[in-house]
């Protein structure tokens, strides 16, 4: 599945790690040219999860139309080629508005996906999958991990031991085809004259970006987000697991079902955050479609928004 490379040439790319700037930028870009927001960003999806997603608020939603946030309930699934082919819609809606869509966010998968298509492999082998849930909860928390590492190095590199939905999936691939997810996935980029040309990401300084995750998880525990994830927890509807798998939910659920002190809950989504601030990071540089714009930490929104403006020509 893939975007329509014409459609695709006229959309807008603005990537980064976590808590880098990216949404201000952006706010700083829609007061220079006509751009629709299109969240790149796998858990700005699901309704209810707003703190710890750190979701657009209502206030910059209304000043910039966004898209593709608070599509489906914590306790549905969504694909990444749902994500595709969602986002190809509305991008060619946005261009007949004669408007620009520009996609924000920090979820490589999508911004590959929607760069270079996206492989949807075979169907589910849901026994599979049971059987390998199965075997996960009577181990630790990286056997499943382990086991990718075996069959399929690559995934396993771009996998964090966390992320079970994925790691069984690219595993269920091996099982069902015989060859690692990896190898299927091997999308090449659209050659230079079909690819978008303003297809940028934030590289910020490593110190800089660890006291901004770190400061910014105090104030989502401030805003309110054990109560949120509370909430989630009391619906009607159980979260699916990737829901409850999502940074910053998962360990405030630990807290909640009595694994682990808010304390301790705290410090591990800082911690995880910045990891995963760094995989970003490994991400953006190896997508040879974008291009880093480095920051320092110091600039004003509108100041990165003139340097993006002058380095896309326009």
């Amino acid at each position: 599945m893939q975007f329509d490379s014409t459609l695709l040439q006229q959309c807008r790319f603005l990537a980064g790690p976590t808590a880098c700037g990216k949404s201000e930028t952006a706010l700083a870009l829609a007061e220079r040219i006509d751009i629709e927001i299109v969240a790149l960003d796998s858990m700005s999806l699901y309704r209810g999860m707003d703190i710890g997603t750190a979701k657009a608020s209502p206030s910059m939603q209304q000043s910039v139309p966004h898209h593709l946030i608070d599509v489906i309930d914590p306790h549905q699934e969504y694909s990444v080629a749902d994500y595709v082919s969602t986002a190809a819609v509305l991008c060619g809606e946005i261009v007949t508005r004669g408007k620009i869509p520009l996609f924000v966010g920090g979820t490589g998968l999508y911004l590959r996906a929607v760069l270079r298509g996206v492989f949807e492999g075979p169907a589910a082998d849901w026994e599979f999958r049971r059987n390998l849930e199965r075997e996960a909860a009577s181990h630790t928390p990286d056997f499943l991990h382990r086991r990718l590492r075996e069959v399929d190095p690559t995934s396993a590199e771009r996998l964090h031991p966390n992320d079970q939905r994925r790691v069984i999936r690219a595993l269920e691939v091996f099982h069902l085809t015989g060859q690692p997810l990896s190898q299927q996935q091997s999308e090449r980029p659209l050659p230079p004259n079909e690819r978008p040309q303003h297809v940028h990401w934030l590289s910020p300084p490593r110190d800089w970006l660890r006291q901004r995750i770190d400061a910014r998880v105090l104030a989502m525990i401030d805003a309110g987000l054990v109560d949120e994830v509370r909430g989630l927890l009391s619906a009607q509807h159980p979260m699916s697991r990737t829901a409850r798998q999502a940074l910053g939910y998962k360990e405030i659920i630990d807290h909640l079902e009595g694994r682990a002190t808010l304390d301790d809950a705290i410090e591990t989504v800082q911690r995880r955050t910045r990891q995963f601030a760094k995989r970003q990071h490994t991400w953006f540089r190896n997508l040879e479609e974008c291009t880093a714009v480095e920051v320092t930490g110091c600039e004003q929104a509108d100041e990165l928004a003139e340097r993006l403006l002058n380095a896309a020509g326009s």
